[in-house]
């Protein structure tokens, strides 16, 4: 049985966030899988209103990576960044003939999981060098076999 290597993780969540989990959603998505500072500039410049406080708890993941994981700023990735739902508010408005209206107000959770991203070992300098080589030869060989179809078609 081959064992997994664990990586460090970093979590911050924020609870009750005036928002539906839906319309979260879509700004957890959009920071899912980008390195920490790509997702804080992707926060930091969306139109939308919780994009604030998404962007709150980003940095207090990558806070929390920091200082008490001992973690690599630089080599962040959100790995996670999942909404739950939370608490409904329920208030009434005046309807039509005399009826009440429902009016839902939803709060939701957000969750940001961070990790360091892998640093991937350097291949030796011959396999480098052999490989452009290759497929430059491969390109260039399809290229010739395009050009002779082109001039048997015409």
């Amino acid at each position: 049985m081959v064992k997994k290597q664990e990586t460090k993780t970093a979590t911050a969540k924020a609870r009750m966030i005036r928002v539906s989990p839906r319309k979260l959603n879509l700004l957890a998505e959009s920071i899912r899988g980008l390195k920490a500072g790509k997702a804080v500039a992707q926060l930091t410049f969306s139109k939308k209103r919780v994009a604030e406080e998404a962007k709150k708890v980003l940095l207090s993941a990558i806070a929390n990576a920091e200082n008490n994981n001992n973690m690599d700023v630089d080599r962040l990735v959100v790995r996670e960044a999942y909404v739950g739902k939370a608490m409904v508010m329920k208030r009434f408005h005046a309807g039509a003939k005399g009826r009440g209206n429902r009016i839902l107000k939803p709060f939701s959770n957000m969750t940001i999981v961070l990790a360091e991203q892998e640093v991937a070992p350097k291949a030796s300098a011959a396999k480098t060098t052999a490989a452009p080589a290759k497929a430059t030869a491969e390109k260039e060989t399809t290229k010739a076999k395009k050009t002779t179809k082109q001039k048997e078609t015409k």
